[in-house]
């Protein structure tokens, strides 16, 4: 027997004559179409579904029949079962049916191996159409590549599409291996409000406005932070909490304005206390995903993330990057018209191989916008410098190095005046080269394998970060983060050395999730906000409930958030966190099902005291 096909149904809108449909009546599913085996052989099934397709043979119609676990074939014989077989014939792709018919095994020349289900098939009995469909939009079958916009426009069909189907399912497994976990460490799932005040810090708030209090708004809250502080200081203890936030920011492959977050927060915490339960957590996550991972993580530091990897968020699974500056004279340096006040990195991508001149050729777009010097050409460096070449050779045989590697040197020009890089900045530059050429050559030896997952936490972040646009001190984390306490002292001081007690956890070069120990000293909290530019008023008014709250008896605590989508979209293989939320936006934030968003009728302008532009 022969598997139905897509290409052969028929591409109408309704079946031929009246359309008149079966009620649902008494009828339920006695089991899921995927989940049918040979053991079930013999057994009466009640089937409902949509039809995937249809194979027409004259007497013997085939259809395989698709719901939320999978697929099976249909049998519609016309001598056993005339009625059956005539209704079957009117059907179309995505009509909804159910089927009653027995379980049987398929004979061995018929077996298909490409599916769970390809050992039996259901011989029909009774067929009861209970609603048509139009032709869809785009296939249901396959992996090809879909229009996104068409995808997002009918998400009501693209949903069904088995892809999408897993995606959903595998975020449910994780999302309910994340709250069992809790569940049995002592924490409780907490709700917070979604209507709250406007705190801004960083992104844009969603504004939304009031109509019993005329003139002022609601804020969506871009992150429960102030609420699960004041749970701990409400003697919570252990919060946790999987919630939907709002952030109004520029879109990008893991970016949505409004997005999911494992939020939590626990009470008399040590960082180790956290990194222990967050590798617990992503451990049974990953489990509940037929994955595995080894902990402990590695820990690494801000700046030995950024001199290794150029990167706060590096991707492990490309080597560290090596400070050649020491292998080279300072005539050599000259000579290469590079500042010999900044390192000189040395990028490995292992086991390339040889490049054709064409290759070489590609690798310099790479580069092109960047303000660092590149050497593609290690061959021809190390032939110029000896010496220096084989320092480097010898430093990356260390590291596992060998023959096929591609090395690139990339370096800071020598200023004409000002120097036109920092430190840091050309470790960027170098960390953003050295992943673009990672990516370029992805698919030698498997350079990215997305299954290979490489954890990481970077700690001791800097506390403050200068913003030369606005000529102050700007939070590098949030303001409610804890300085270092022997940094205290230098908050006034010398705020540019001072550490952060905060904490990322790093995958694969995507930050899953970004922590810290709090400030609970109200005295500490508002010395931080006076060195962010809050003067006293300011600070009352913004965060006045916060700082009264911190007045009665906060006890020492820190947590985490981590992206849901993100974690999901790595363990789905998938590039965009888009293709595992089930009603994404666009990257123009719109939403092209429901049109979204969308004007609203004057009556209801005026009944919030607002005037249309």
């Amino acid at each position: 027997m022969n598997d139905s096909s897509h290409a052969d149904a028929p591409a109408t809108d309704a079946a031929p004559g009246a359309a008149v449909w079966d009620p649902l009546g008494d009828l339920t599913r006695s089991a899921y179409c995927g989940d049918l085996r040979p053991e079930h052989a013999g057994q009466t099934v009640t089937l409902l579904g949509w039809v995937h397709g249809r194979r027409d043979l004259g007497s013997l119609l085939f259809l395989d029949l698709r719901d939320r676990a999978g697929l099976c074939q249909v049998v519609c014989n016309q001598e056993l079962a005339p009625e059956a077989h005539q209704k079957a014939s009117h059907v179309r792709s995505e009509y909804v049916i159910a089927v009653r018919g027995e379980v049987v095994r398929r004979a061995a020349d018929t077996v298909n191996p490409a599916i769970p289900t390809g050992e039996v098939e259901v011989l029909a009995r009774e067929v009861f159409v209970l609603n048509g469909a139009r032709t869809p939009p785009f296939p249901l079958e396959g992996e090809g590549p879909l229009a996104e916009d068409a995808r997002l426009k009918y998400r009501f069909v693209d949903l069904r599409r088995p892809r999408m189907q897993a995606n959903l399912r595998l975020r449910h497994e994780v999302a309910f291996a994340i709250r069992r976990y809790f569940a049995d460490r002592g924490f409780l799932e907490v709700e917070t409000p979604f209507l709250t005040r406007s705190t801004p810090e960083g992104a844009r708030d969603y504004l939304v406005p009031s109509r019993v209090q005329p003139g002022s708004f609601y804020a969506l809250p871009q992150s429960p932070q102030l609420f699960k502080q004041i749970l701990m200081i409400g003697g919570c203890d252990r919060y946790f909490q999987i919630v939907r936030c709002f952030r109004d920011e520029d879109l990008r492959a893991d970016r949505q304005p409004e997005f999911t977050q494992i939020d939590v927060e626990m009470s008399f915490p040590r960082e180790e206390t956290i990194y222990e339960l967050v590798e617990g957590m992503l451990a049974a996550a990953f489990t509940a995903a037929g994955e595995r991972v080894a902990t402990p993580f590695p820990r690494m530091s801000w700046e030995q993330a950024m001199a290794l990897y150029g990167s706060d968020k590096p991707d492990l699974r490309l080597p560290p990057m090596l400070d050649a500056r020491g292998f080279f004279a300072p005539a050599d340096l000259a000579h290469l018209k590079l500042d010999p006040a900044l390192p000189l990195f040395a990028i490995r991508i292992p086991q390339v191989g040889a490049l054709s001149r064409r290759e070489r050729d590609e690798l310099r777009p790479l580069a092109e916008g960047r303000r660092a010097r590149f050497f593609e050409d290690f061959a021809r460096i190390a032939k110029a410098f000896p010496q220096a070449g084989a320092q480097i050779t010898a430093a990356f045989a260390a590291q596992g190095g060998g023959e096929g590697d591609l090395v690139v040197l990339v370096g800071a020009p020598a200023p004409a005046g000002e120097p036109t890089f920092t430190a840091h900045a050309l470790a960027a530059e170098a960390g953003g080269f050295r992943l673009a050429l990672g990516q370029r050559f992805a698919d030698r030896h498997r350079l990215l394998d997305p299954r290979d997952f490489r954890f990481l936490w970077v700690t001791s972040f800097p506390m403050f970060e200068w913003d030369a646009a606005e000529r102050r001190w700007a939070a590098a984390h949030h303001p409610f983060t804890s300085p270092r306490e022997e940094d205290w002292p230098r908050l006034e001081s010398a705020p540019g050395e001072v550490k952060a007690r905060a904490y990322d956890v790093v995958l694969n070069g995507t930050e899953l999730g970004s922590g810290s120990i709090r400030i609970h000293h109200p005295e500490l909290q508002s010395r931080i906000f006076a060195l962010l530019g809050m003067d006293e008023e300011e600070a009352r008014r913004r965060f006045g409930f916060f700082l009264e709250a911190l007045r009665y008896g906060a006890p020492p605590h820190g947590g985490i958030a981590l992206g849901l989508d993100r974690l999901v979209m790595i363990l789905a293989g998938e590039s965009s966190i888009r293709e595992v939320i089930p009603f994404p936006k666009t990257a123009r934030a719109v939403d092209l099902m429901v049109e979204a968003p969308s004007a609203v009728s004057a009556a209801q302008l005026r009944e919030l005291g607002i005037r249309p532009l």
